[in-house]
């Protein structure tokens, strides 16, 4: 298994036909790797503070940008020696995109293609990744499909030194973009009535070369993908089975014994890893998601399941049984395993399996970001972007408009050292008190989580009637949103303080080093 870079991610991609509201829905948690913990910050970029000239940090890649950039939000490192991560966000023209989740790949691809290495004093140029993607894509697409168009183009320019997964998003679709080796990429745009689960490996299992090489509705790919395919025996597709044959045959299928017959086409088999190591760290946290949002539709769990945590088959994507809210995508963010033998907290019965997988709620986790696109709702507060910052077991989300010139100074001050005057810190701080605590605090946690979510559902509702009602008096839109985005976080950080004083008493009071007159 091959994870090149640094950050290790989840992503969940929800289609409009399989969300609650009609909504498409892109949420992805950036997280820290082992051994090191990176604060984040939510700001607003403005046109007159974009490069021209466009130069990477990691790998001294030069890049001229277009002189047109639109303004954005985004979500970058507070340390800025690394360079940018802007992690995700929103354009004016209510496009999104979130980049990057870190993915696995294998020896064939890499020696077919290798990654574009860069060593500081020794090779210059390095390509483009994760730090960049952001900074160079999203200011200048009008659409999910041309951020497809333009990072594609990137790629096969100048290279990568990483594999990861990108998505692109609008009010209509979603994109699903991955890289190959150090030229070469594939996308698959998000079918509308299912959602796609994405773990740090590579996830695409289905491709049509037909589609991606004519109209390229659906299928997407760098421009020589299938000759780099064919050259380098990349596809390991098998000749379909006697049965599989007979079965078609049964249905109405027109079988001739001359004619061949192979299996579709498979990117992650072809491109993909089936590690030891991916069965411990990344198929596990397909197997919950896919578990959760269709508990009956598959048996999950025991001997005789058709899934397992280790399964390298789980489907990319699935139907959901109900549909999906942001309720749901946040549960399943902070996700555990609870319920299930590898829960790391659990206390009672069989404890040999306790920890056994990563985690999706990981104390890694540095800040989720969940897109909300409503296409019921006119393009000036058409886009929320709901965030939690730390550990995601531990957290609540909460939404903000995007349509706005300036974010809340207790999620844009973050600051590189411990403070409770900022969301990033107060999180991480609770998050360890938690995690020592669990069983005394996950009351307050739930409470709080409950509390914070349900009144920024009101104060959404609330500011979506305002506006509506008087669209036509408001003189300053980023004014009125970024007022409603002030309340919010008033709210929320009373909330937060609250949390934190219930959590530090309780942690206080179970020090081992407690002791009462009473206890002589």
């Amino acid at each position: 298994m091959y994870l090149r870079g640094f950050v290790m991610c989840t992503t969940i991609l929800i289609g409009k036909k399989a969300s609650y509201d009609g909504s498409t829905l892109v949420a992805r948690i950036e997280d820290s790797s082992a051994g090191m913990f990176k604060s984040k910050k939510f700001i607003v970029v403005e046109p007159k503070d974009q490069p021209i000239h466009y130069k990477s940090v990691r790998t001294d890649c030069e890049i001229e940008l277009p002189k047109n950039p639109m303004r954005y939000t985004c979500l970058p490192n507070v340390k800025k020696w690394r360079g940018v991560w802007g992690a995700c966000g929103v354009n004016e023209k209510n496009v999104s995109m979130t980049a990057t989740e870190t993915i696995t790949t294998n020896e064939r691809v890499l020696g077919a293609d290798p990654l574009v290495e860069f060593e500081p004093g020794i090779i210059k140029k390095g390509g483009i990744g994760e730090e960049d993607f952001v900074v160079i894509t999203l200011p200048y697409i009008n659409s999910a499909k041309e951020g497809v168009e333009r990072l594609g183009a990137l790629i096969e320019k100048y290279g990568t030194y990483e594999s990861n997964g990108i998505a692109f998003q609008d009010v209509d679709s979603i994109w699903w973009f991955e890289t190959i080796g150090g030229h070469h990429w594939i996308a698959r745009r998000v079918p509308d009535e299912v959602y796609v689960v994405m773990p740090n490996q590579f996830g695409l299992d289905h491709f049509d070369f037909e589609d991606a090489y004519g109209a390229k509705e659906e299928f997407m790919c760098s421009s020589d993908l299938k000759e780099f395919v064919e050259e380098n025996f990349l596809d390991l597709s098998t000749d379909m089975s006697l049965e599989k044959l007979l079965d078609d045959f049964e249905e109405g299928f027109d079988y001739d014994e001359d004619e061949d017959y192979k299996e579709p086409f498979n990117p992650r088999v072809a491109f993909g890893s089936h590690s030891d190591a991916d069965h411990t760290y990344n198929t596990p946290r397909a197997w919950v998601m896919l578990r959760y949002f269709n508990p009956n539709t598959f048996d999950w769990d025991g001997e005789d399941a058709e899934f397992k945590p280790h399964s390298d088959n789980l489907p990319w994507c699935m139907i959901p049984e109900k549909k999906i809210t942001i309720e749901d995508v946040k549960y399943i963010m902070s996700n555990h395993y609870q319920g299930t033998p590898y829960d790391p907290y659990l206390k009672n019965g069989d404890l040999s399996q306790k920890g056994k997988f990563r985690p999706i709620g990981i104390n890694r986790n540095d800040v989720l970001a969940l897109v909300q696109i409503r296409p019921y709702m006119p393009e000036e507060i058409r886009s929320i972007e709901w965030l939690s910052f730390g550990s995601n077991v531990f957290n609540a989300i909460v939404p903000y408009y995007a349509n706005i010139t300036k974010t809340p100074e207790y999620l844009e001050n973050t600051t590189l050292t411990p403070s409770t005057d900022n969301f990033y810190w107060i999180n991480r701080i609770i998050g360890a008190l938690c995690d020592a605590h669990f069983p005394s605090t996950a009351s307050h946690v739930e409470r709080y989580q409950n509390a914070v979510q349900s009144k920024c559902r009101e104060f959404l509702n609330k500011y979506d009637k305002e506006f509506l009602k008087n669209k036509s008096k408001i003189k300053n839109v980023h004014e009125f949103l970024e007022k409603a985005n002030d309340e919010i976080t008033d709210f929320v950080k009373d909330q937060t303080n609250d949390l934190l004083d219930k959590t530090l008493f309780t942690a206080s009071c179970e020090m081992k080093n407690g002791f009462s007159r009473s206890d002589a």
